[in-house]
């Protein structure tokens, strides 16, 4: 596996274990969500180029959209869980209160 598949990989892999292990705040959650795209991102993109494959170039593009629209979908959670409930706490959000 070459050094650059490696790296994509592990920070995936770490992006998803702190979303495993640090689940105490919905900003943090966010950002793990985040890493995990631009992480995808940047492996979506270089793969092309080292494949010589012109027919995948669109699908970062699809990505980064999908990942704008995730970040905003979750700032918007943010911000009403924090007015409603006064903290990102993930303790204080129960959906069985709702």
């Amino acid at each position: 596996m070459p050094l650059l598949h490696l790296s994509f990989c592990s920070a995936f892999a770490l992006s998803s274990l702190g979303l495993a292990f640090h689940r105490t705040h919905l900003i943090s959650a966010l950002l793990c969500l985040e890493s995990m795209m631009l992480s995808m991102y940047i492996a979506l993109s270089t793969w092309p180029m080292e494949n010589q494959t012109p027919s995948l170039t669109l699908m970062p593009i699809f990505m980064l959209t999908l990942a704008a629209c995730e970040a905003g979908t979750g700032l918007a959670m943010l911000v009403a869980s924090t007015r409603t409930h006064g903290s990102d706490h993930l303790q204080n959000l129960n959906l069985l209160q709702c």
